[in-house]
């Protein structure tokens, strides 16, 4: 059994942003997921979530499949659909907490980001999925390229204001296509090739405002180009929120004593994000 210590190694070891370990799957109980990162566990991880559903589907034959997992004691539904090599996986990430952010944290954010004089856009928010990060809007998809951020900078406003990391983004079109960027130093990723909660927290900030499904690309600036939809729909709870996008299971992998690593890479999410097995333990 891996410790703590041990599974924040593993995404290091993998050359991975992060490492999913998945439970054992038992009847209909409820699949239990783990997040790690170089600086250690997360409380949630949307691209390891969708990791997750496509190695399990990608467990048992059939074109369909629906799963019940559990992360940090919520209990949600996966769903993926298999179409040849590639399984389309999306999940519900739970209820998004979004307050409009201060004038002080968003410039000590925006100074460590080097946003351009004239790009930044009103609108500032911090939203949570478990963690807190704050969402900036600058004014075009250019200025979101163009971004070259201090990180040192950056991860110590971060850890001063409680954030995960810096998602900015520029305004949907009319379509609802988004470009985006998301930087988190304080967990070890200087810049994330693509994030699905925080694109979960931006179509939950963008609800009510005309663009009910979002299509977000990141990655191209590290040449990785990465796509996630969400969207948003009211509920009788308030906001509803889905997201998702394409993976395919790349190979499995010896990796420690006995444990079997399984690669799943996502060409229109991710590059390999590491599924660890239940033969590690939990």
């Amino acid at each position: 059994m891996l410790s703590d210590a041990e599974r924040s190694r593993v995404p290091v070891r993998m050359g991975t942003s992060h490492a999913v370990f998945v439970g054992r799957v038992v009847g209909d109980e409820p699949v239990d997921l783990r997040f790690f990162a170089a600086e250690g566990e997360l409380p949630a991880c949307g691209h390891g979530t969708v990791a997750a559903v496509a190695y399990l589907a990608g467990r048992r034959g059939g074109g369909e499949h629906e799963f019940r997992l559990r992360v940090s004691g919520r209990t949600f539904v996966g769903r993926a659909v298999r179409d040849g090599d590639q399984i389309r996986a999306s999940f519900d990430p739970g209820p998004v907490a979004v307050r409009d952010a201060t004038s002080f944290e968003v410039g000590l954010v925006v100074d460590a980001l080097g946003v351009a004089a004239g790009d930044l856009l009103s609108g500032a928010c911090v939203a949570s999925l478990g963690r807190a990060r704050m969402l900036v809007p600058v004014t075009t998809p250019g200025a979101v390229v163009a971004l070259g951020p201090r990180l040192d900078r950056l991860r110590a406003a971060c850890d001063q204001l409680g954030l995960l990391g810096c998602y900015v983004y520029s305004p949907p079109t009319r379509v609802g296509g988004v470009v985006a960027r998301m930087f988190a130093p304080s967990i070890g990723v200087p810049e994330d090739i693509a994030n699905v909660n925080s694109t979960a927290c931006l179509a939950a900030r963008m609800a009510g405002s005309g663009f009910p499904e979002l299509t977000v690309d990141m990655g191209d600036v590290l040449g990785e180009p990465a796509t996630i939809i969400a969207s948003a729909r009211p509920s009788s709870t308030g906001v509803r929120v889905l997201v998702g996008a394409d993976a395919m299971i790349v190979r499995a992998v010896p990796y420690l004593a006995g444990a079997k690593a399984t690669e799943v890479e996502a060409p229109d999410l991710d590059p390999p994000l590491t599924a660890l097995d239940t033969i590690c333990g939990r």
